[in-house]
């Protein structure tokens, strides 16, 4: 309700307004005038002005002179069109042009029509200082001319190849071909288009150009061209007539089906309003871009106006639009009249400059007059602002400022917006979006489909794939070319042949292909890899399949599918058995610095044992220092096999030694594995590691003729005289085995997949070292390589991931990479194996020293407190120290004939054995370490037991008695 009430008194105030013009224009004809009108002749260079398209522009012309004074009725200057017919040719306009400003002395031209004949008269109006005012000519051919007096009130056609660019990147086509009119006006934006498509990663794979005045049997002709080619995205910028004529023959030959996608410039969709319907109904599916023209008030006003004065005018012609260059021609003379009225308005007297009648120049230029409101009338033009019809008027550089596209999609007899696109923003779906991520709308494509076509097909009718093939000496496993002399066939087989073959079965459509050896008349190389990949950039062959490695100098004209094997460059070299040319391999399981800490907690353990044990076992105790030192070290030792002897007793010492022991047992459990490798497995090491050593040394390489390690290894600072040219597996293994010292080899360099079947055959003989070089120059082996931006390499390199993803690729790797009997698997290469080293130990290590340290710390404390009377004595500190030596150098006499008692109590008086003890006694272990040994295992010594003792039956019953009666505090002892 209250949008009906707003209309309705919009509708009365625009009345009312139409109602005080009119009054105040009688009025002010009915008033008395003094002031007089300047009539200006205006010129005005149509192309056709009996074509329905000529009479709508000079409508809208004549309109726009009506509604300016009609506004303006005051301003002194009356612009009088003085109109011409270029009858669409290029001499006429010029001729015209001349007449008008020879004759008529019009201050400017509005025309011509076409890019063509406007660059003629550009430079008739640089000569006669006149502006030339074209609302129809786009190209930007015209800029290039550089002219001040010309004024290109249309939009350029460059403006809108950044909107091209984005559709076609927006559904993911990567190659479009260019269909165009061979003319400036379709000459002049490819270079633009180019460039912006190559910005976005789209390449260009074929320009078709067609003549403004071709038959229809040369546009089928170049259509059929069209037909065999793969590519299926086609951008159309031509005339409309010609591309009537284009889309008629299109839709006859079946190029307007599904798979097919066709775009065309807004030179063709502005005037679609102006096509016949039939040429509208071939078009359909068709994507094209039109100036965007904002819906206001004033502009639907503006086209019920004019329909009305149209009719009126020509009567008979029933159908007729208004298309954007109408407004262009309706604004254009608005902005002429302002700035005549400008410049001449305020003048007394209006005239050209006669030229000098005495000058008898043969140049007909020089003959005619100068305006001399040319430089006010270009300066008033630049600085003219208005709303206009189309938008807001305004010129910088003497072009109109307009970017703004409208895409559309043609269907029946019209077309539907499925987006926008602005420079701020990019594609939008609305104008007053921001979202510059936005997708375009659904899109109905020829042949009634609605799923996005790829933009290219294998075409059925067209030639196979020319696939090139290297050419190889050696390493046939790869890729081998045989050719039959009898039947001159060519067979091609290898490891990336079968890889090939394989992935053209994963792809969903057929691929007809040959294959083409790269190869001279007499079927030798013709050239390297870089030569072969260089064929694909000049079409000589649609791909390479093959072992071709990616390059970052090769990718610069071609590209490649996605890898199937790694492809390093590495070095193979011979290996010896390190194991039989050393008389000291028992050394070799422990790295020194596990033999140096065994040897201090060797003595360390011993050590703290020692002085645990010293003063209350016999087995610690020694007459002379020499002997004392004797049995610590024996000890020791001993202990690293199990073969100690001496009993331990006390807890603090039992302590130590268990760690001790676990320590032990671990150490030897590994020295004896490693050992025992080093003795009976073979480990083979490579006599050089580092491509350094070599250069250093003076050392022969060897490398493929046809590879790039030779420009790396000459980078790396190898002589010529040192780098040695190898092509089969025969002559590496006959170099290597020789040696550089014979006048072979030290070493090998080239790519994996060769090395690999090199230690393949020769496996037991050599190890392979890499990789030695990491560049950006390599890295994998590719199956094909295709030019720049081809349609077939998504499709390709998917179906090599898919092949190298599966069983396939293990299947005809075991077919090519076959392995001598005699060899084992050269994935896992026979490397010498790591030598134990402190590290590997280092926490049973610390434990021992940590438990060792514990031990003499808390004996050193029981030890001090037992004799702190000698040490509290008030004499010097070394004499108490001495005195403390002393203390423990002394045999503690309670613990000196333990042992004795027990074994004397042990026996019964008439010489045998106590059942209990002599039990208890032989179920020890002799070799344990914390046994106590009996006297019938060892020799007893004669200064440790009296022979009273072990005779005397009443004697060793006390003994008993007395060993049983022992305190606590003894024991701890």
């Amino acid at each position: 309700m209250i949008n009906k009430m707003y209309s309705s008194n919009l509708n009365k105030l625009a009345l009312t307004s139409i109602f005080v013009l009119f009054l105040s224009s009688w009025i002010s004809l009915a008033i008395p005038q003094n002031e007089t009108r300047i009539p200006v002749d205006m010129g005005v260079v149509l192309d056709d002005l009996n074509s329905v398209r000529g009479k709508i522009w000079l409508s809208c012309i004549k309109m726009a002179l009506s509604d300016f004074y009609f506004c303006h009725p005051h301003y002194k200057t009356r612009l009088v069109l003085n109109t011409r017919d270029s009858k669409k040719n290029v001499v006429a306009a010029a001729a015209s042009a001349l007449d008008l400003i020879k004759n008529h002395e019009v201050p400017a031209i509005i025309g011509p029509v076409t890019s063509m004949e406007t660059s003629f008269v550009i430079n008739l109006g640089d000569q006669t200082h006149v502006p030339i005012i074209s609302f129809s000519a786009t190209s930007p051919s015209l800029t290039s001319l550089r002219s001040s007096y010309f004024f290109q009130f249309a939009q350029n056609d460059t403006s809108q190849v950044k909107a091209i660019s984005a559709v076609i990147k927006n559904f993911g086509w990567r190659l479009v071909v260019l269909i165009y009119i061979d003319t400036t006006y379709g000459e002049a934006i490819i270079p633009f288009l180019t460039d912006a498509l190559q910005e976005v990663g789209i390449g260009v794979s074929y320009r078709s150009v067609i003549s403004p005045s071709a038959a229809d049997d040369q546009i089928a002709n170049e259509l059929y061209k069209l037909m065999t080619m793969q590519t299926r995205v086609f951008i159309v910028h031509m005339t409309t007539n010609l591309c009537s004529k284009l889309f008629a023959k299109a839709e006859e030959i079946g190029m307007m089906v599904e798979g097919y996608v066709w775009l065309t410039t807004n030179g063709i969709t502005n005037r679609l309003t102006s096509m016949n319907s039939s040429v509208i109904h071939s078009m359909n599916g068709v994507i094209g871009l039109q100036t965007y023209v904002q819906k206001t008030r004033e502009l639907e006003e503006f086209k019920l106006r004019w329909k009305r004065q149209f009719q009126k005018d020509y009567p008979h012609i029933v159908v007729a639009e208004l298309d954007v260059f109408g407004f262009w021609a309706y604004d254009a003379t608005f902005a002429i009249a302002m700035a005549i009225e400008q410049v001449i308005g305020t003048t007394s007297s209006f005239g050209f400059q006669k030229p000098n009648a005495s000058n008898k120049s043969t140049d007909i230029l020089e003959s005619f007059p100068i305006s001399p409101y040319g430089p006010k009338l270009c300066q008033a033009l630049s600085t003219t602002r208005f709303p206009g019809i189309a938008g807001d008027f305004m010129l910088i550089d003497g072009q109109l400022q307009s970017s703004n596209f409208r895409i559309i999609n043609i269907n029946g007899r019209g077309a539907r917006t499925i987006g926008f696109w602005t420079p701020l923003h990019g594609l939008v779906s609305k104008m007053s979006s921001t979202n510059s991520t936005c997708h375009l709308g659904p899109v109905i494509w020829p042949g009634e489909s609605l799923s996005v076509p790829k933009g290219w097909e294998i075409p059925t009718k067209g030639k196979k794939l020319r696939i090139g093939v290297p050419v190889r000496d050696g390493f046939t496993e790869l890729v081998k070319v045989t050719i039959d002399p009898t039947t001159n066939t060519t067979d091609v087989t290898g490891f990336s042949i079968d890889v090939f073959k394989a992935v053209v079965d994963m792809l969903p459509y057929a691929l007809p292909y040959e294959f083409i050896p790269f190869a001279k008349p007499d079927g030798t190389k013709a050239g390297t890899y870089n030569d072969l990949c260089y064929q694909v950039y000049l079409g000589n062959f649609d791909a390479v399949v093959g072992d071709t490695t990616i390059r970052a100098n090769r990718s610069l004209y071609v590209d490649f599918t996605m890898p199937y094997a790694e492809a390093g460059v590495v070095m193979v070299v011979p290996v010896i058995d390190t194991n039989k040319r050393s008389a000291w391999a028992f050394f070799k399981p422990w790295q020194w610095d596990l033999w140096l800490a065994t040897l201090i907690s060797l003595l360390l353990v011993g050590f703290v044992v020692w002085v645990v044990q010293h003063r209350t076992n016999e087995d610690f105790q020694g007459t002379t220092a020499q002997q004392e030192v004797g049995n610590v070290i024996w000890f020791s030792f001993s202990t690293m096999v199990f073969a100690q002897r001496e009993r331990v007793d006390t807890n603090l010492a039992r302590f130590v030694m268990i760690i001790w022991v676990f320590v032990v047992l671990v150490l030897t459990i590994n020295y004896q594995a490693s050992l025992t490798s080093i003795y009976t497995v073979e480990i083979l090491e490579p006599t050089v590691t580092n491509i350094k050593d070599l250069l250093r040394k003076g050392e022969n390489i060897g490398y493929i003729p046809t590879a790039y390690t030779y420009e790396m290894l000459k980078q790396v600072g190898f002589e010529d005289s040192k780098l040695m040219a190898l092509g089969t597996m025969e002559a590496i293994d006959e170099a290597l085995s020789k040696g550089s010292a014979n006048r072979g080899i030290a070493a090998f360099v080239d790519e994996t997949p060769y090395m690999k079947l090199f230690l393949a055959r020769y496996c037991n003989k050599y190890t392979m070292i890499g990789p030695i070089f990491k560049t950006d120059g390599h890295g994998f082996v590719t199956l094909q390589v295709f030019p720049k931006r081809s349609p077939l390499l998504p499709d390709v390199s998917q179906a090599v991931l898919n092949v190298t993803g599966g069983e396939n690729i293990m299947n005809i790797e075991n077919k090519w990479f076959k392995k001598d009997s005699n060899c084992q698997d050269f994935s896992d290469p026979k490397v010498s194996s790591n030598r134990l080293d402190f590290k590997n130990f280092r926490v049973l290590f610390f434990t021992t020293w940590v438990a060792s340290g514990v031990a003499l710390i808390l004996y050193l404390v029981r030890f001090s407190y037992m004799y702190r009377d000698v040490w509290n004595s008030e004499t010097s500190m070394l004499r108490r120290i001495g005195a403390m030596l002393g203390k423990f150098y002394e045999i503690d006499p309670s613990r000196s004939n333990q042992k004795a008692d027990v074994v004397t109590a042990s026996t019964n008086l008439n010489g045998t054995e106590s059942p209990v003890l002599g039990q208890n006694w032989n179920q020890t272990n002799t070799n344990s370490v914390f046994s106590s040994d009996s006297e019938e295992q060892r020799a007893p010594s004669t200064d440790r037991a009296s022979p009273e003792i072990a005779t005397t039956s009443t004697e060793s019953a006390a003994a008993v008695q007395e060993m049983h009666s022992i305190t606590p505090a003894e024991t701890a002892q």
